[in-house]
């Protein structure tokens, strides 16, 4: 259920891969996402378990209705009764309160200053990180009161560079944005590599803690890759501060 587990000076992040869960194929078993066309009572039971199995009250799990932007929303407790908004990075200064990202090929970012107790979560595709999500959450963080030099970042499980193929013409695009992200597939084609990318641009703020998942998500069977499978569940990162 939870593939990865980690806790630095107070911060915790969690990777989920896709066991332990309810969900029927092709959503087997821990699906997360809620808009793929699974049972939403399964989605819900899933969303328990993971929080539960994590010590955390689902009530207190903030989720994104993720579009592939650069928006970030600022917040202090659950969205509540009101529209999940259309954001692609969440950033808290509240102390216990879960943020979750959605993927399932895509970069999940959590990332956590514990000094300052301030986190966020963001949702890093090839469009996201071109658009420069992940640099909008940090400054999002600094903002109310973060310091790069104290930013602790995991990357979870993502399709890696040798197996993202695109078109020369969109590599060529990414790479004139992000640099780092211009890859090669094992089989000798053009690629990206979101993960690299995202890591070089947190480099170029200032965040040195960082780490990276070794799964490939395409590659792996335990986890849900939408390159893979197309009709498929989504794997979630979580991140809080104690």
């Amino acid at each position: 259920m939870i593939g990865q587990r980690e806790s630095v000076s107070g911060a915790h992040f969690a990777f989920t891969d896709r066991w332990g869960g309810v969900s029927a194929a092709p959503y087997e078993e821990l699906n997360l996402g809620g808009a793929v066309g699974d049972d939403a009572e399964a989605v819900r039971t899933n969303r328990e378990l993971a929080a539960k199995s994590l010590g955390l009250d689902p009530a207190q799990v903030v989720w994104m209705n993720q579009v592939h932007g650069a928006d970030v929303a600022v917040l202090d407790e659950p969205w509540g009764a009101e529209p999940v908004p259309e954001v692609d990075a969440i950033v808290t200064a509240r102390r216990g309160l879960a943020l979750a990202v959605l993927t399932a090929d895509c970069t999940p970012v959590l990332l956590a200053d514990p000094v300052a107790g301030i986190a966020a979560a963001a949702h890093a595709g090839r469009p996201g990180m071109v658009a420069g999500v992940v640099p909008a959450a940090v400054r999002a963080m600094t903002e109310l009161g973060a310091e790069p030099s104290r930013i602790v970042v995991r990357t979870g499980p993502a399709v890696c560079g040798r197996c993202y193929e695109v078109p020369e013409a969109m590599r060529a695009e990414v790479a004139a944005v992000e640099p780092a992200a211009h890859a090669e597939t094992s089989w000798g084609t053009e690629a990206v590599d979101v993960t690299a990318g995202v890591h070089a641009q947190l480099e170029r703020l200032g965040v040195r803690d960082r780490e990276q998942s070794p799964v490939c998500t395409l590659e792996s069977g335990d986890h849900f890759s939408y390159r893979r499978d197309r009709t498929t569940g989504r794997l979630a990162g979580y991140v809080w501060l104690d």
